[in-house]
C-alpha cells in the first residue's frame, strides 16, 4: 500500500478529455510515460535539455503545476478539412534546480483524444545555447515502426523495422509510424512548431529512440542559440486504433502558431508543369513551349502553370546555384510579363521556380519584382538542410511571401512541422520520394511505396509528390535523358493519388500530349485539391488504402493497392440521406486504361472495387435529390 501511494505521487498526470490517453511526467522532470486505453505506449522515457554554454541542470523538482483545458474550433484554409477541433487537457510544469538560485525549466504538456505532445520552455531574460535534448521514446519491447533514413532532401523509401534492429550508427527521420506488439494501438512519432528552433532526427540508443538535434552550420557544438529564452519544438505522438486513423488528425497543425491576418486570397488548385515530362536537364526555354503549357492548363481547367528551372538568365544545370544566374531577368527571348498577360487572358496564373541560394540574399527585392511581374507563387529548391539557420530561412520565406500574397512550395525540403498552419500560403512542400524518381532513380517508387506514404510522410503535412504520370505499368525506365518517364502503378492508382495525397497545390505532371483523349483525365479535371472533411475507410500500410474526402456535398474516394490483385468493399454510410450518383474510375484491361461507370446509390449501399496488382480506383459521389 505504501509503495502504491509513493508511485501515485511520483508523477504529474495529464489525461485526455475522453480519458483514453494519459501522460505522466516524473516530479523531477527526468522521464515521462504514455498510455492509451490502458496499454503502454512509452514507458519512463527520458526528458531533458543539454545546455551548451552553461553547466548541466542540477536535480530538478516541480514547483508549480498550472493546468488548463481547451476546446475550440479552428477555421482552416486550403487543407484537408475546413475546420479543426483543438480539444485537450494541458499542464505547464515549472521545475527549479534544488538549492539557492536554482535555474528554471518548464515542460508544457498536452493530452488530446488522439495523441500527446510536450515541449520545453527556458524562460526569457537571458541568452540560451542548446547542445541537444535528452528526449527519447522508450517503446514497448517488440515494437515495429516504419522508418526512413535521413537524407538532405528526405527522399528515401520507408522500411518496416523493429526498433531493436535499427542501426545505432544511422539517423532516421523524426517521423515513424508504429504499432504496439498487441496491435491494439497505432501511433506516429513526429514534431511540430520548429520555428526559432532546429530540425531533428531519431537514433536508436539502447532500448529507446533518441532525439538528435541538427547542429548549426556556423557552430557545430550548438544546435540552437537564442538571445532571450527558448521554446523548443513540440514532441508529438499521434494515437489511434488503426494506422489510417492518424491521417485525419489535426494535431501537428493545432500545436503550431495559428495564422494571423487575412489568408482568404490563398487559392488551392492544380498546376500544369513543364519539368517532369521533359529531359532531366531542362529544355531550352521558348515562348512557344511555355504558351503550350498555358494553353493546356486553360483547356483543362487548371488554375496554374509552374515554370520550372531554366527560365532565369544564365541558368545552370542541376543542382548547385550557378553564380552567374540572375533570377530577376529571364533568358533571352523569354518575356515573363508577356507570359503573365497571356496566361491571365486564359484564366491561368503563373508560378516560378528559384534556387534558394539565389533567393536568400535578396529575398525582398526578388519577391517584390515577381509580384510586379504578376507572378502568383514560387517554388524554392535544393535547401537540403534542417539546421536552425535553414529553419529561419523557411520561416522568413513563408512570412515574406505571405506579405506579398504569393504561394510558396518548398522542394528538397525537410518534413512539415506545422508551418503550413501558421502561413496557409505555404501551400505544399516536397520532403518525399515522389514521382520525380520515375526520371532520376527509376524503380524506387513502387506501388507499395506509394501506399506507405499515406500512412507515414503524409501525417506530417502536405506533400508535393507530383502525381499525374500517364504512362503507367512500366517494367523498365523510360528514355535515358529522363524525358517521357513511366510509372510502375496503374492508371487507376494515378487517379487515386489526387484524392489520397494531401497537397492543396497539386501538380498535373505529364506532358499535355499524354492527356489528349486519355482514359481517366476527366477525373483529374474535376477533383479538388482542398477539402472540407477527410475520413479513413480501410487498409494497412503494407496492403492498401481507401480514403474519402468531402468537398461541399460531394465525396471523393481514392483506393490504392500495394500489390496483388484485391477487391475492396467500400461502405457508403458516410453519405447521409437521399440518393447519390457514384461515378467510378477503376483499373481496366491494361495499366494505361480505366473503366468507368455511373450508378445510383444510397447510404445503405456498398461499392465493390476491383484493383489490379499495383492498381487503384477513384470515385466521385454527388447528390441527385
Amino acid at each position: 500500500m505504501l509503495a502504491l501511494a509513493l508511485a501515485a505521487t511520483s508523477a504529474i498526470a495529464i489525461t485526455s478529455p475522453d480519458r483514453s490517453v494519459e501522460m505522466r511526467i516524473a516530479t523531477d522532470g527526468t522521464t515521462y510515460s504514455v498510455t492509451r486505453n490502458g496499454e503502454t505506449i512509452a514507458n519512463e522515457a527520458p526528458l531533458g535539455i543539454v545546455l551548451a554554454d552553461a553547466p548541466p541542470y542540477r536535480a530538478l523538482e516541480s514547483m508549480k503545476v498550472q493546468r488548463r483545458s481547451v476546446n475550440r474550433t479552428l477555421p482552416l484554409i486550403a487543407t484537408k478539412a475546413s475546420q479543426a477541433t483543438d480539444h485537450y487537457n494541458g499542464a505547464t510544469i515549472r521545475f527549479q534546480e534544488t538549492g539557492a538560485g536554482g535555474r528554471v525549466l518548464e515542460i508544457e504538456a498536452r493530452a488530446y483524444n488522439d495523441g500527446v505532445a510536450f515541449r520545453y520552455v527556458i524562460p526569457t531574460g537571458r541568452p540560451v545555447a542548446i547542445a541537444g535534448e535528452r528526449t527519447g521514446y522508450r517503446l514497448p519491447a517488440g515494437t515495429h515502426c516504419l522508418f526512413t533514413e535521413t537524407s538532405g532532401s528526405h527522399e528515401r523509401e520507408w522500411q518496416d523495422i523493429p526498433v531493436s534492429a535499427l542501426d545505432p550508427n544511422k539517423l532516421y527521420d523524426h517521423l515513424a509510424t508504429c504499432a504496439t506488439p498487441s496491435g491494439r494501438n497505432h501511433f506516429a512519432i513526429l514534431q511540430s512548431g520548429i520555428e526559432g528552433y532546429t530540425g531533428s532526427t531519431l537514433r536508436r540508443s539502447g532500448d529507446r529512440l533518441q532525439v538528435e538535434l541538427t547542429p548549426r552550420k556556423d557552430r557545430p557544438s550548438v544546435a540552437v542559440q537564442s538571445s532571450n529564452g527558448v521554446e523548443t519544438a513540440w514532441r508529438v505522438m499521434m494515437l489511434g486504433d488503426r494506422a489510417g486513423d492518424l491521417i485525419s488528425s489535426e494535431l501537428v497543425g493545432n500545436l503550431a502558431h495559428q495564422p494571423s491576418g487575412d489568408f482568404s486570397w490563398v487559392k488551392p488548385g492544380k498546376a500544369a508543369w513543364d519539368w517532369w515530362s521533359g529531359p532531366t536537364q531542362s529544355e531550352k526555354p521558348t515562348m512557344e513551349r511555355y504558351r503550350k503549357f498555358i494553353d493546356f492548363a486553360a483547356d483543362s481547367g487548371l488554375p496554374y502553370f509552374l515554370i520550372d528551372a531554366g527560365w532565369a538568365l544564365n541558368s545552370g544545370g542541376c543542382c548547385a546555384a550557378n553564380k552567374d544566374t540572375d533570377i530577376l531577368r529571364a533568358e533571352f527571348g523569354i518575356d515573363i510579363p508577356a507570359l503573365v498577360k497571356y496566361a491571365e487572358g486564359k484564366g491561368v496564373d503563373l508560378l516560378l521556380w528559384v534556387h534558394w541560394e539565389h533567393l536568400e540574399p535578396r529575398m525582398e527585392e526578388v519577391l517584390d519584382h515577381y509580384r510586379n511581374w504578376g507572378i502568383k507563387g514560387i517554388k524554392v529548391d535544393f535547401m537540403d538542410r534542417q539546421d536552425q539557420q535553414m529553419v529561419e530561412f523557411y520561416t522568413r520565406a513563408a512570412r515574406e511571401t505571405a506579405k506579398r500574397r504569393l504561394l510558396l512550395d518548398m522542394h528538397a525540403a525537410f518534413l512539415p512541422a506545422g508551418m503550413q498552419r501558421t502561413y496557409p500560403n505555404y501551400i505544399t512542400q516536397e520532403g518525399v520520394m515522389g514521382a520525380e524518381y520515375d526520371k532520376i532513380g527509376w524503380g524506387a517508387v513502387t506501388p507499395a511505396h506509394n501506399v506507405k506514404l499515406a500512412y507515414t510522410r503524409m501525417l506530417a503535412g502536405p506533400m508535393d509528390y507530383t502525381p499525374g504520370g500517364f504512362r503507367n505499368g512500366g517494367k523498365a525506365a523510360g528514355p535515358s535523358d529522363g524525358s517521357m518517364p513511366v510509372s510502375q502503378n496503374s492508371r487507376g492508382q494515378a487517379l487515386a493519388m489526387y484524392v489520397v495525397y494531401d497537397s492543396p497545390l497539386q501538380m498535373v505532371s505529364d506532358a499535355p500530349e499524354a492527356y489528349a483523349n486519355a482514359s481517366g483525365f476527366d477525373f483529374i479535371r474535376i477533383v479538388p485539391t482542398a477539402w472540407d472533411e477527410t475520413r479513413f475507410i480501410d487498409g494497412t500500410p503494407d496492403s492498401h488504402i481507401v480514403l474519402a474526402r468531402r468537398k461541399g456535398r460531394d465525396w471523393f474516394i481514392g483506393a490504392m493497392n500495394a500489390g496483388g490483385a484485391r477487391n475492396v468493399i467500400v461502405p457508403l454510410t458516410l453519405l447521409g440521406t437521399g440518393r447519390f450518383e457514384a461515378q467510378i474510375w477503376q483499373d481496366g484491361a491494361t495499366p494505361n486504361e480505366v473503366t468507368t461507370k455511373s450508378i445510383t446509390v444510397t447510404s445503405r449501399d456498398s461499392l465493390t472495387i476491383a484493383m489490379t496488382d499495383g492498381g487503384g480506383a477513384a470515385i466521385r459521389i454527388r447528390p441527385i435529390d
